[in-house]
């Protein structure tokens, strides 16, 4: 395919329900519940960054020169504030099941607020740069991994996954490009924020999962527990391996090998499906193969 999948950066004010009725189980991945629990925990503290970044870009984006990436800044910031929307009502619906994880949705949001007044401009950038970068690679990830990850799954969670996957790739690329317009020079600040965001991610993504797998009967014997912490330990890594090329000074977004004009099938089926005004606020197996024309 010629087109690339950050060639085109579309706002789409998507609105999943919800409701307890519609979502009865936070493990909402049955091929693979583990997974469900790290993505679950990962959206904790992710809605507050998204909206950091939201915040960081409306403060900055008057300084820009370039009309093309201002456009691109206009695109994130709606589809972000879009996200952080709706995982913020996705953490209300958990918190009624796990004892605590209000008080670290919370501890999420006030770290974010604290340093937008405490730090600097370059450090806004900076690290919205460096989180960017594990949004879009765990997108990348996700999606190539769908039918290890989340085959069998609940429809509405397993849509707004995708939805968020598919879109963090699209705009995988304008934090970097944010960072560069106003740093050219700071090649070495830009790693360490990348290193900054990282640790900070595990960091927070651990916290919750610890609680979650606390809340759940399911991994009430040790080996269970090992078969959770394994998994947790196995995505971290990825993480981190798939960031290696990031550190190379000829680096950009556009470039990375796991990112390219061979696009995900399942993203290009999605967004084909939202282009042609389908519901995709649910994904049910028979959308899904359906989509992908199996």
């Amino acid at each position: 395919m010629n087109v690339h999948p950050m060639d085109h950066i579309p706002v789409r004010p998507l609105k999943f329900d919800l409701s307890q009725s519609q979502v009865a189980d936070p493990l909402w991945s049955r091929t693979n519940p583990e997974f469900s629990m790290f993505i679950n925990a990962l959206g904790i503290h992710v809605p507050h960054f998204e909206r950091f970044l939201v915040k960081t870009m409306r403060a900055y984006r008057a300084e820009l020169k370039d009309d093309v990436l201002l456009g691109e800044v206009q695109a994130l910031i709606g589809q972000e504030a879009h996200h952080a929307f709706n995982f913020v009502r996705w953490t209300e619906k958990m918190a009624e099941k796990y004892p605590g994880l209000s008080a670290l949705d919370a501890s999420a949001q006030n770290y974010f607020a604290k340093i937008f007044a405490e730090k600097d401009k370059k450090f806004h950038i900076g690290f919205t740069s460096g989180y960017e970068t594990f949004t879009f690679l765990g997108g990348m990830i996700i999606l190539n991994r769908y039918e290890e990850l989340m085959q069998e799954a609940d429809p509405t969670i397993r849509a707004l996954w995708v939805w968020h996957q598919v879109e963090e790739v699209e705009h995988g690329g304008v934090a970097f490009d944010f960072f560069k317009a106003n740093y050219p020079d700071s090649e070495a600040y830009r790693r360490y924020m990348v290193l900054y965001a990282f640790l900070h991610i595990c960091w927070e993504t651990f916290k919750a999962y610890r609680l979650m797998v606390k809340g759940e009967s399911c991994y009430r014997r040790f080996k269970d527990k090992a078969r959770a912490w394994k998994f947790f330990a196995s995505f971290a890594w990825d993480l981190a391996y798939a960031a290696l090329p990031v550190f190379s000074r000829s680096y950009h977004p556009r470039n990375h090998p796991i990112c390219n004009g061979e696009q995900n099938s399942i993203a290009v089926a999605w967004r084909k499906l939202y282009r042609e005004d389908n519901d995709v606020l649910t994904l049910d197996n028979d959308k899904i193969r359906s989509m992908l024309k199996v």
